[in-house]
């Protein structure tokens, strides 16, 4: 009985671990990119940072810039643009 239980505990701390290290790449996307810029800054124009985020999903420098440079042109904070724009980009 304890070597079972033992066993069905392992194989639920690994289940957890994978979903823990799973967690971040669900986030990495251009819909992850808008829900942290509007988590952080409401008052952002939904339909910019949208189009921001889009811009970034191409994941190449220029497109991550391209993505800063727009969510910059609706006041939203360098350093907020900066994270989400990457987290955009990333896949």
């Amino acid at each position: 009985m304890l070597k079972r239980l033992a066993v069905v505990l392992s194989g639920l701390a690994l289940a957890l671990g994978g979903a823990v290290t799973l967690a971040p790449a669900v986030q990495a996307t251009p819909q992850g990119c808008f829900y942290h810029v509007l988590e952080r800054h409401p008052g952002a124009d939904t339909a910019v940072v949208e189009r921001a985020c889009l811009l970034g999903a191409e994941g190449s420098p220029e497109a991550v810039q391209a993505c800063y440079f727009e969510m910059r042109k609706d006041y939203i904070p360098a350093q907020l643009a900066h994270e989400a724009c990457r987290r955009a980009s990333q896949r």
